[in-house]
């Protein structure tokens, strides 16, 4: 069983891919993208720490109190914990869930395989969402990514080519109030930059 550096989770979103997910976001990227929307997940720093089965285990609870219909991963950069991420992977697609994946490295930079593990994640990867977060090339129609040059990889059957443009998954996000008083947000916040910056 490997670790994993996990920055954050929700057990249950509607806004981190298709229908409601289990969403992890791991800690630590190499890319450090200008404008990034989660800058506190690049540094490479002990955050929560989980072996896979462990992650597994809460990712199934979800699944039995949630009805969850996948996971997606992201960060930080997903590809560079591999190794356990696909172990969660494996799991997940034998319980019957979809797995999305958010890496800022291209599929064919993947594909070289310099990643370790890189290729058991693809494997068990129905959804990729590949590319570098460009703040100047603004995304205003597609679901779920930032940037015009992010692309979609629909690597099995699970998802259909177009799924991004459904207007039942449009760009939104979420509010989620703490106990201690803090609030938590997840998502894009597309629609209601555009309204706040109306005349």
């Amino acid at each position: 069983m490997a670790k994993i550096n996990i920055a954050h989770f929700i057990e249950n979103t509607e806004v981190e891919g298709p229908g409601k997910r289990f969403a992890v976001w791991v800690q630590g990227c190499l890319r450090h993208c200008p404008g990034c929307c989660n800058p506190q997940f690049l540094d490479f720093i002990p955050k929560t720490i989980l072996d896979s089965q462990q992650l597994c285990s809460h990712i199934k609870t979800s699944q039995c109190d949630n009805g969850i219909e996948g996971v997606t991963f992201l960060g930080g950069e997903p590809m560079l914990q591999a190794r356990g991420l696909s172990e969660v992977a494996s799991f997940c697609r034998k319980i019957g869930l979809s797995v999305m994946v958010f890496s800022g490295y291209t599929l064919e930079e993947l594909q070289k395989n310099d990643i370790p593990f890189t290729e058991e994640l693809l494997q068990f990867t129905d959804l990729l969402v590949d590319g570098a977060y460009d703040q100047n090339k603004p995304e205003k129609e597609r679901n779920w990514v930032g940037s015009t040059n992010q692309r979609f990889h629909f690597l099995t059957n699970f998802y259909k080519d177009g799924i991004e443009f459904d207007e039942r998954f449009s760009h939104s996000f979420e509010l989620r109030f703490i106990s201690d008083g803090s609030i938590i947000t997840n998502g894009f916040p597309w629609q209601v930059v555009m309204e706040s910056n109306r005349p």
